[in-house]
Parts: structure tokens; C-alpha cells; sequence
């Protein structure tokens, strides 16, 4: 392998949280008289920040969302995290034969990270390698998370590996100078591609990129 270090995205790289949210945000726009797709929810708030999301949800009802909005959606969102979320599939049996460093960079407060990781059992994995954009006040597509983590870690960008699954994310380390590989489905494949991600559709062919034996 030619990387030193592999940093991972957190929500629906590691764990397969980003379904659970959408669902929790749809409960909560159906409250507020707002009818969303469950995909538009998904689409909106795959690698986005809070902020990004909130305004999003502020158009759709062409108002001020309830001050209470946030902290009631995490308030629901860490209960159903408790109870159904799962690591991604194969991201465990990939994690134990890494033999190099990891770490966590998120747009996610770091104790929805550690929360999540601690449910999965994945949290064994990374020590203090969790990195949160909100320690930093910096998101994505911003690449300063990647490059905090990098540089916290004590590697430069180009002896490390990003595994993404957004195209913000995809974009922060790219311009981070990071080799990216970015876990794709169909329909969104080709914008992967055209960000510059190797991409891949699940763990074991991860794993094969990046030459683990």
C-alpha cells in the first residue's frame, strides 16, 4: 500500500446513519405541514452541514423554522441511532485488516461520532483519531477537516486516503490534495468520477484499491 494513513468519512461511509436522519427530518417537516420525498430528504443531507440543511428546510416551508428544530432533531435522531443504526456492510471485517492508521473526519458533532461508533462497535478502531467540523468551525466542501485531521495525525495529504460518499466531501479533499475514493451507486457514479474519486461500490473492492492484504 502507498498510503500511510486512511481517513474516513463518518455517515454513510462507516455507519449507515444518513437513511435514519432523512427519516427523522421527514417526520418532523410532515409535523411542521411540509410533505418531502424521502429521497429529496436523503439527497439534501448526504455530506452537508446542519446550516446547509436548515435553510433548505427553512425554503420548503417558506418561513422561520421553530427555534427548537436542531436540538429536537438530534434529540430524535440519537434515540433511533441507538436502536437501528449498523455499521456499513463489510466496513468491520475491512477495518481489522487496515494496518496502518485511521481516522474520523465529520461534518457531525463529535458526540454524534463517537455515539455512533460506540453503538456499531467501530470506535475501537480509531482511538482519538475522530476529527468533527465543529471543533474547527470549517465544513465541507471546505477541505480544512481533512487537512486538520491530516496534520493532527502527523501525515501531509498526499500519504493519506479519504473514503468519501458525497460530492462535498469529494470536493474538500481534492482540493486538500488527498487521493480520494469515493463509495458510489449508479446514480452517482459518473459525478464521482468527474471529481476526480476512484470509485467503488462496496468494501471488498475498497479493499482491493487500496491494496490491503
Amino acid at each position: 500500500m502507498k498510503y500511510k494513513c486512511i481517513i474516513f468519512d463518518c455517515d454513510g461511509v462507516l455507519v449507515d446513519s444518513e437513511a435514519i436522519s432523512a427519516k427523522v427530518f421527514q417526520q418532523m417537516m410532515v409535523e411542521l405541514g411540509c410533505n418531502l420525498d424521502f429521497e429529496t430528504i436523503l439527497e439534501q443531507i448526504t455530506g452537508t452541514s446542519m446550516k446547509d440543511n436548515l435553510e433548505f428546510f427553512s425554503e420548503k416551508i417558506n418561513g422561520e423554522l421553530p427555534a427548537s428544530f436542531e436540538s429536537e432533531f438530534r434529540k430524535r435522531s440519537y434515540e433511533a441511532f441507538k436502536t437501528d443504526i449498523k455499521p456499513i456492510n463489510g466496513i468491520p471485517d475491512l477495518l481489522k485488516k487496515i494496518k496502518i492508521p485511521v481516522g474520523v473526519a465529520s461534518s457531525g458533532p463529535v458526540e454524534k461520532i463517537r455515539l455512533n461508533l460506540t453503538t456499531t462497535n467501530l470506535i475501537q478502531f480509531f482511538g482519538e483519531n475522530i476529527f468533527s467540523s465543529y471543533e474547527i468551525g470549517s465544513w465541507k466542501p471546505d477541505p480544512q477537516i481533512y487537512l486538520h485531521a491530516a496534520k493532527v495525525m502527523g501525515f501531509k495529504p498526499a500519504e493519506c486516503a479519504v473514503i468519501e460518499d458525497s460530492e462535498v466531501g469529494i470536493i474538500a479533499a481534492k482540493a486538500g490534495g488527498f487521493d480520494v475514493f469515493g463509495f458510489a451507486n449508479e446514480k452517482n457514479k459518473t459525478a464521482f468520477e468527474e471529481l476526480g474519486a476512484k470509485v467503488f461500490f462496496e468494501m471488498q473492492e475498497l479493499e482491493n484499491l487500496l491494496l490491503i492484504k
